[in-house]
């Protein structure tokens, strides 16, 4: 096999356009730090390649454990999985699990060094999050808990923890800027779920999507869509943030689009939804972390 396919299967099985999900938290934790009047870009660069490198493990891990739990099937609608079509083995997707979750820890300590305990735990109950979201005895996504994992850990916990590094506390406010965040990267999961619901219930997967039905999933979509509207006339409200606090509603028209979307698509056509998703969560999280630093 070439090295420079097999490089091209491990970008693959990186699941590039679920990216955003790392990137926007570390985005809208650094805006607020720069907002606040105290901002250390190297702290905030680490931060970043240890998200990155965070979404890339629990990737990996989904991709091998979904493989072996026979929930990648040839009737899978969503897009190719490196283990299921034989392009990476297992123990080669087992030793690059390691090797991912090993260097997030190593480049993390630097952090702590930095600041303080608090930031060794973010990150060891990081990791061991995204090694539970398809492994170990209860797998979190195969018992309803995938969308809390995904709102708490690249929502409330990436966002406050990336302020964190710079003003060494947690904060009502950063608590606030990180739910946009959650509940447009968790609306990526919505929607990957919400393809996959028969694929999953023969699987025995367990998503709320699956306990509770398209519908379900449909109105769970909207209701984080308007979550993160909801947040800037807090902030405005509330906290005496400048007007420029509403630039993401430049991104409204898009949110329509979606809306529409998660309940007219069907199927593959869903694959389309998923990428717009994710799209549509870094385009807010821009606009959000302007709006912050103007």
């Amino acid at each position: 096999m070439k090295s420079e396919n097999k490089f091209q299967y491990w970008i693959l099985a990186s699941r590039p356009k679920t990216l955003p999900a790392a990137v926007v938290p570390v985005m809208v934790g650094s805006a607020l730090a720069i907002n606040q009047g105290k901002f250390y870009p190297l702290y905030s660069f680490i931060a970043l390649v240890c998200s990155l490198l965070i979404q890339i493990g629990t990737n990996f891990t989904n991709d091998l454990y979904d493989h072996l739990k026979g929930a990648d099937t040839e009737k899978r609608k969503g897009p190719l999985r490196v283990l299921s079509a034989g392009l990476i083995s297992v123990k080669e997707m087992r030793n690059a699990i390691f090797l991912v979750f090993g260097l997030t820890f190593i480049l993390g300590l630097y952090l702590v060094y930095v600041t303080d305990w608090k930031i060794l735990a973010i990150g060891i109950f990081s990791i061991i999050a995204g090694l539970a979201y398809t492994a170990g005895p209860y797998p979190l996504a195969y018992h309803g808990l995938g969308d809390l994992f995904v709102f708490l850990f690249f929502g409330i916990i990436g966002t406050m923890g990336t302020y964190y590094l710079h003003h060494l506390e947690f904060t009502i406010v950063s608590f606030l800027v990180s739910l946009p965040v959650g509940a447009l990267i968790t609306n990526i999961l919505i929607v990957n779920n919400y393809r996959d619901i028969e694929e999953d219930k023969v699987a025995g997967k367990n998503t709320l999507a699956v306990i509770f039905g398209k519908e379900f999933s449909r109105y769970e979509y909207i209701f984080f869509l308007l979550l993160s509207f909801f947040v800037p006339f807090i902030l405005y409200f509330k906290f005496n943030f400048t007007g420029t606090i509403f630039l993401p509603y430049l991104s409204f028209p898009l949110a329509i689009l979606l809306a529409k979307m998660i309940f007219n698509y069907h199927g593959q056509q869903l694959n389309k939804t998923l990428e717009v998703s994710a799209k549509y969560s870094a385009l807010y999280g821009l606009l959000f972390s302007a709006g912050m630093i103007l």
